[in-house]
């Protein structure tokens, strides 16, 4: 399969293109810095250019399969301004599956389901920003026609793979409280087979 992966330095992204090359796919990557990008594999293509840059997405995306974004929220609007761009190229390019990764904010809180986590006393979060431009994200790609799946953590430490984890659709998993970094980047990954979480938020938790 071809994939394009954006956010590949960063922790998850990174696990993601690990994953993706074992099991012999063909990776894209798009990185400002390609220099960290950390590996050399004949299944790589790693491509300078900016998610915020849509000839760039565009250049990317030709002929691709499935596309992953790991981008970050990166204290800026990176997210935000960067899907306009993806969902676009992505619609022109004639491409449908999407992962992204998200965060557990963005999920339906529990204790009032009727507003998101982030927004609710379940959080314990003082600062917003992020979920904010997380739920942006779920907002656009809810308006299109593509077939998404954003995966949710929790309190993401890097840790170790454990491959034993719990997964739920529009909530966190009860009493969750924490996902390592490789996990949350081997169940995104798993994604681009399984049709389970199509048009779907999925947290992800121990």
């Amino acid at each position: 399969m071809k994939i394009l992966i954006l956010g590949a330095t960063g922790r998850v992204g990174s696990h993601i293109v690990k994953y993706a090359l074992r099991d012999g796919h063909l990776v894209t990557v798009l990185a400002r810095m390609p220099e960290k990008v950390q590996l050399n594999h004949e299944r790589l293509t790693v491509i300078q250019g900016d998610a915020l840059n849509y000839d760039a997405i565009a250049y990317a995306m030709h002929g691709m399969e499935v596309v992953i974004s790991a981008l970050n929220t990166d204290g800026r609007a990176t997210l935000s301004e960067s899907t306009p761009l993806i969902i676009k190229a992505m619609e022109t390019e004639g491409l449908k599956r999407i992962i992204t990764i998200g965060t557990a904010g963005i999920l339906q809180s529990r204790i009032e389901p009727d507003v998101l986590r982030y927004q609710s006393s379940e959080s314990k979060r003082k600062v917003t920003r992020a979920a904010e431009e997380h739920e942006k994200v779920y907002k656009l790609l809810k308006q299109s026609n593509l077939d998404w799946t954003i995966v949710c953590p929790t309190y993401l430490p890097d840790g170790e793979r454990l491959g034993n984890y719990r997964t739920e659709p529009d909530f966190l998993p009860e009493g969750g409280s924490q996902i390592s970094v490789p996990d949350t980047a081997e169940f995104a990954y798993s994604q681009i087979e399984s049709g389970k979480y199509i048009k779907k938020r999925v947290g992800i938790a121990y």
